[in-house]
């Protein structure tokens, strides 16, 4: 999967969750990363900022083990 496939998988999964919990604030980060006729997204941001967290992911610095606060 290239970066613009997990993009999208990405956002199936929170388009999903949007229709489950109607939530503006997935809404409105929807409509930014939605894409435009170009290829572009609504947000130009959004596409430089999933560069960021896919080399975050690359660099193995996203730890998203789930940990207890104790």
């Amino acid at each position: 999967m290239d970066r613009k496939e997990a993009f999208l998988a990405m956002y199936s999964f929170l388009e999903a969750e949007y229709e489950l919990t109607k939530s503006d604030d997935l809404g409105g980060l929807l409509g930014s990363m939605s894409l435009l006729a170009d290829g572009s997204t609504a947000d130009p941001a959004i596409w430089s900022e999933w560069e960021n967290a896919c080399d975050r992911v690359s660099r193995r610095v996203v730890d998203g083990a789930l940990r207890s606060n104790r």
